[in-house]
């Protein structure tokens, strides 16, 4: 049987196979890590979809300790055990490439599943199924209004019967403009996302992302948000 459309399959993380991070030794599930790949020429780039040909290594630390790791020169010393040589180079703005690509590819995801029809965008759809019990995840754009927010951020409390919880749509670390841009769409300000497998599809994406850059992460479940 064929997948369906904008669908794609993917192992629990707990079936997941398991690589170990170059820089602290640490076993993770692969979804959760992030391969530097090194090309024929002996460049290292980034390999977020874990797709390019070739050696790769694995790491799974955030955007300040690759950093550090990198001045130090552990990164470079990690590289050289993992690929058995030390002819390759690394960009140093190797932590910047790997921020770029991460973005890129949670934008390109957002952008598939407008396309796929799996996500709202308009403040007045949004709410709407907020407050019928049919959002599963609520998006931000980093200058969207503190009211608009709010509002939405309330509407889905009320229609998942959790008043009082501190449940809200989580705040991107991309503008309206960058939005509009990766869903082809015209000034999207806030996401709401009404598909599970989608809001999971996304929570992927954001979770690498975000830990990269040291923000906040996407819960596992995709139906929860936190600040």
């Amino acid at each position: 049987m064929r997948n369906p459309p904008n669908e794609t399959r993917s192992k629990p993380l707990d079936q997941a196979p398991y690589r170990k991070c170059i820089l602290t030794g640490e076993s993770l599930p692969q979804e959760q890590l992030m391969r530097l790949a090194m090309g024929p020429d002996g460049q290292i780039a980034p390999d977020v979809r874990a797709k390019a040909p070739g050696r790769g290594a694995w790491i799974g630390v955030d955007r300040a300790a690759l950093e550090m790791a990198q001045a130090k020169g552990q990164l470079k010393g990690a590289l050289a055990r993992a690929f058995k040589t030390g002819q390759f180079d690394v960009p140093e703005n190797i932590a910047e490439m790997l921020e770029s690509a991460l973005e890129r590819s949670t934008l390109d995801r957002l952008g598939l599943e407008a396309r796929g029809g799996t996500l709202l965008t308009g403040s007045e759809k949004i709410e709407t199924a907020a407050r019928q019990g049919d959002l599963t995840m609520l998006l931000h754009a980093a200058d969207a209004g503190r009211d608009g927010c709010a509002k939405l951020d309330q509407a889905w409390r009320v229609g998942s019967d959790r008043e009082g919880e501190n449940i809200r749509g989580l705040i991107l670390p991309v503008d309206r403009q960058g939005l509009s841009v990766a869903l082809g769409r015209q000034n999207v300000v806030h996401i709401g996302i009404t598909d599970k497998r989608a809001a999971g599809r996304i929570s992927h994406s954001l979770n690498r992302w975000l830990h990269f850059i040291g923000s906040d992460k996407v819960d596992d479940d995709a139906e929860k948000k936190v600040a």
